[in-house]
C-alpha cells in the first residue's frame, strides 16, 4: 500500500542514500567538533578557555581511588599556591566559575607555564589522560580516567605539578552513529522490517480505532494513576494501539515524563520487552527516578561516572555486584583499591610502572568475570535504560526488544535514534519539536539527498526523526498534550498561541499563582512579587550592546564559525545591572535565591553576571541553550541586543524563544530594547507587542543604577 505523504507530500526515502548521507554529516559534524577544540586550545590562554566554559586551569591532584566499573577516579582542587584566600570573593579552597558539568568528556594534563607555546589538543592527550567528569563540587572536580590512557608513571596527570582539564568532542558517540548507519546502508530490501518501511514511507502505518476511549480493547484501561488528565490518557491510548509509530508531542509543563511513565507500567502489564532512551543521561535518569518507587525491575546502562546517585542501584555496575558472581570480584576490587592507595605513595617511577602494571592485571579479570554477570542479567530483563548511543554497548548486542521509547527524541540527532531502532519492532518518541533542536556544528550541515522516486532535497542534521516522520505521515501519527502545571495562565499564553495552536490551558493549580502565594516560605506583597510578568524595557539607546574585547582582536586570528569564544559573543552591562536590581528587589521581598534562574542567550553576558553568584548564593545563571528542559519559580531573561540596526542574531530564533520564556513557574521578567528586538522577525514584533499590551510594562530609572 502507498503511503499517505504529511504536509508537502514528501516521497518515500532512499534508506541506503539516507543512511549514506547521514554518514556524510556525522563526519563534517565530529570533524567541526574537533577542529573547534583544537582551534580553541592552540589559540587561546588556558585562562581564556576557563572562561569560554571549556577548561578548568591551576588545579592539583588532591587524591585517587578506585570507582564504580573499576575506573580510576582522580580528584582535582584548586592549587593554593595559585589562589589568594578571598581573591574575587572565593575562598582558596573553592574553584573559579567554570563550564564543565559532570559526564563531559575531558583530557587531563599537564598545564603549560604562562610562557610555554599553547598545545594542541593532540598533543595534549598524548601527555594527558581521556576521562569523564564524575563529580562537580566547589572545591574538587572528579574524572574517572579511561585506563588505556593511564601512563604507567602518572606523568600524564603532572607528576605531582599543576594541571588543567580541557574538553573534549566525544567521538564514542559518532562511531556507535556510524556504525549503526553503514549496517542501514548495508541492508537488503529484504532484511527491512514492516516497522522500519514505515519510518521511511515506504509503507503507512497501520490505521488506530478514530475513538480509542470508546475503543472495547483500548477504553478499558486500569491506570496506575488515575489522575491523569484526558490528553495524556489519549496519548498513552494511542501509543499502546500502534502498531509502528506513535509520537507524544509534549509542550512545557505538560507531564510529559509522567505520561511516559505510565505508558511503560501499562506496557509492562502486557508483558512488553521495553527498551527506554534518551540523548542525554539526564533524561535517562529522571526516567529512572521515577520508574523506581513502582517496584519494577529495570536496568540502568551506562558509565557509572554519568549516572545520578540515586540511580546507582539500577545500574548495571551496582547490580553486577549484588549479584553471586559480584560477590567473587569484591576481593578484586578491594586489591584494587590498594595498589590506588600505594601509588600515591611511591614517588618512584619504577614502582609506580609495577603497580600500574598489577593494576591491569586486576582490571582484566575485574572485566572478565563482570561481562559474564552482565549477559546474563540483561537477557533476563524486561526494561532496559539507556542513552541512545549507550544503546549501541556489547551489553546489548544481538538483544531484541517489543518497543523501543525515545525521550526528547527532538534534541537528538536522527543518527542517534537509529541505534537502539533496528533492535525494535515498534517505536514512540517523546518530545517537542517546537523547542531547540540538537546543537550543530559543522559548516555544511546540508547534504544533497534523493528520495526513492529520485527527487533531491536538502538534509540537514538538524531534522531530527520527530520532524521527519511528522513531515512523512502527518499529524495522525501524533498525540499533543494540552495541560500545562508550571506557568501563570499570563505566561503560557503568548507561546501557545503563537506556537501551539492556542490549545495549552493551564491547570486549575498553577494559572493564578504569584511568587507572593509560595507556601513554603513567607514572600511580601510587593510590585514584583505580585505580578506574573514584568517587561523592563530599555528602548531609547541607553542601554547599548558590546561585542567582547577578546572577540574584535581574536576574529581575525580563529574565523571558525561558531567557535564558543567568538560566536554571538555579545553583552550588555546595563541590563546585568537591572538584572542585579530586579534580583535584589526579589530577594528583599523574601524570595529565596535557590527559586530564581536569570537566562540568557548570549554566554558573554552570562560573565558579566557571575558576580550575582557571590552576592546571592544559590541563584542560577544559565545560557537558554543549556536551560531546555529546567524550570525555576521565578525567571528573568536578559535579551541583550540593543544597536541602532535592528540586529537580533540568533535571537530570531522562535524556539530558542519559546523555551526562554516558558521555563518559568510563577514570574517571568523580561529585560530588553523592544525597538531593536521588534525590527528581529515578525515573530518578536508580535511578542515584544504582546508584553506591551499584557505585561507590567516598566521603564528603567538610570539614575536609580547609577546610586
Amino acid at each position: 500500500m502507498a503511503p499517505k505523504p504529511g504536509n508537502g507530500e514528501p516521497s518515500p526515502v532512499d534508506i541506503p542514500t539516507f543512511a549514506q548521507t547521514q554518514l556524510d554529516l556525522l563526519a563534517a559534524e565530529l570533524a567541526a567538533e574537533i577542529a573547534e577544540t583544537s582551534t580553541l586550545v592552540s589559540a587561546h590562554s588556558p585562562s581564556a578557555l576557563q572562561r569560554a566554559g571549556v577548561a578548568l586551569t591551576n588545579l592539583v591532584v588532591s587524591a585517587q581511588r578506585t570507582g564504580l566499573g573499576g575506573k580510576t577516579v582522580v580528584e582535582l582542587g584548586p592549587d593554593s599556591a595559585t589562589t589568594t584566600g578571598g581573591a574575587g570573593g572565593l575562598s582558596s579552597d573553592e574553584l573559579p566559575e567554570h563550564g564543565i558539568r559532570t559526564g563531559d568528556i575531558v583530557v587531563v594534563s599537564e598545564q603549560p607555564a604562562g610562557s610555554a607555546k599553547k598545545r594542541e589538543v593532540r598533543e595534549m592527550e598524548k601527555r594527558g589522560a581521556k576521562g569523564v567528569v564524575v563529580k562537580v563540587g566547589r572545591g574538587v572536580i572528579s574524572v574517572a580516567l579511561d585506563e588505556e590512557q593511564e601512563k604507567e608513571d602518572g606523568s600524564n596527570l603532572g607528576g605531582g605539578g599543576r594541571v588543567w582539564i580541557v574538553k573534549l568532542a566525544d567521538d564514542v558517540t559518532y562511531k556507535r552513529m556510524n556504525g549503526t548507519m553503514e549496517k542501514l546502508k548495508k541492508m537488503s530490501d529484504s532484511e527491512y522490517s514492516v516497522f522500519i518501511r514505515v519510518l521511511f514511507g515506504q509503507g503507512s502505518p497501520s490505521p488506530v480505532p478514530k475513538d480509542l476511549g470508546s475503543d472495547p480493547e483500548w477504553g478499558k484501561i486500569e491506570w496506575v494513576d488515575p489522575s491523569l488528565n484526558e490528553s495524556q490518557k489519549d496519548a498513552i491510548r494511542f501509543a499502546l494501539a500502534s502498531r509502528e509509530i506513535a509520537l507524544i508531542h509534549g509542550p512545557p509543563g505538560t507531564g510529559k515524563t509522567h505520561t511516559l511513565i505510565e505508558l511503560i507500567l501499562q506496557m509492562i502489564k502486557r508483558g512488553l520487552r521495553i527498551l527506554v532512551c534518551g540523548p542525554s543521561n539526564i533524561s535517562v535518569d529522571n526516567i529512572v527516578e521515577r520508574l523506581a518507587p513502582h517496584k519494577v525491575p529495570i536496568i540502568r546502562l551506562g558509565h557509572p561516572a554519568r549516572l545520578l546517585p540515586s540511580v546507582l542501584n539500577h545500574s548495571l555496575d551496582v547490580l553486577t555486584r549484588a549479584s553471586e558472581a559480584g560477590a567473587i570480584v569484591k576481593d578484586v576490587r578491594a586489591e584494587m583499591d590498594a595498589k590506588q592507595a600505594s601509588i600515591r605513595k611511591t614517588k618512584s617511577g619504577k614502582e609506580r610502572r609495577v603497580i600500574y602494571a598489577d593494576l591491569k592485571e586486576l582490571r582484566k579479570e575485574y572485566r572478565e568475570r563482570e561481562r559474564k554477570c552482565v549477559s546474563n542479567l540483561v537477557a533476563g530483563s524486561k526494561v532496559v535504560l539507556a542513552t541512545l548511543h549507550g544503546a549501541g554497548g556489547f551489553q546489548l548486542r544481538n538483544q531484541e526488544f517489543d518497543v523501543v521509547i525515545i525521550d526528547e527524541a527532538s534534541q537528538a540527532l536522527e543518527a542517534q535514534c537509529w541505534v537502539p531502532l533496528l533492535s525494535a519492532k515498534k517505536a514512540v518518541c517523546a518530545g517537542d519539536h517546537l523547542q531547540l533542536p540538537p546543537t550543530i556544528k559543522s559548516l555544511n550541515s546540508k547534504s544533497k539527498t534523493k528520495s526513492k522516486d529520485g527527487k533531491s532535497g536538502d538534509a540537514t542534521l538538524e531534522t531530527t526523526l520527530f520532524d521527519r516522520l511528522l513531515a512523512l505521515h502527518g499529524p495522525s501519527i501524533k498525540r499533543m498534550l494540552t495541560t500545562q502545571y508550571r506557568m501563570h495562565e499570563k505566561i503560557m499564553r503568548f507561546p501557545s498561541d503563537e506556537l501551539y495552536e492556542g490549545k495549552l490551558i493551564a491547570a486549575e493549580a498553577v494559572k493564578e499563582r504569584l511568587l507572593k502565594d509560595i507556601k513554603d516560605y513567607e514572600v511580601q506583597d510587593t510590585d514584583e512579587t505580585s505580578e506574573p510578568l514584568i517587561f523592563i524595557d530599555t528602548q531609547g539607546g541607553y542601554f547599548p550592546e558590546r561585542e567582547e574585547d577578546d572577540q574584535k582582536q581574536d576574529s581575525a586570528k580563529a574565523p571558525t564559525k561558531k567557535s564558543i569564544l567568538h560566536a554571538d559573543s555579545k553583552s550588555n552591562e546595563m541590563e546585568a545591572a537591572l538584572v542585579k536590581q530586579h534580583v535584589q528587589k526579589l530577594v528583599d521581598a523574601g524570595v529565596r535565591p535557590e527559586d530564581i534562574a536569570v537566562v540568557t542567550p548570549y554566554n558573554a553576558q552570562l560573565v558579566i553576571l557571575a558576580p550575582l553568584k557571590e552576592l546571592f548564593p544559590g541563584i542560577e545563571l544559565g545560557s537558554v541553550d543549556g536551560f531546555q528542559g529546567r524550570e525555576k519559580e521565578a525567571v528573568i531573561v536578559t535579551l541583550v541586543r540593543s544597536n541602532s540596526e535592528g540586529e537580533v542574531g540568533f535571537l530570531g530564533e522562535k524556539r530558542r524563544l519559546n523555551v526562554a520564556m516558558t521555563r518559568p513557574k510563577r514570574s517571568l521578567t523580561v529585560i530588553g530594547d523592544s525597538e531593536t528586538v521588534k525590527r528581529g522577525s515578525k515573530f518578536l514584533s508580535r511578542w515584544m507587542t504582546f508584553l506591551e499590551d499584557n505585561a507590567d510594562l516598566r521603564y528603567p530609572d538610570l539614575a536609580s543604577l547609577e546610586r
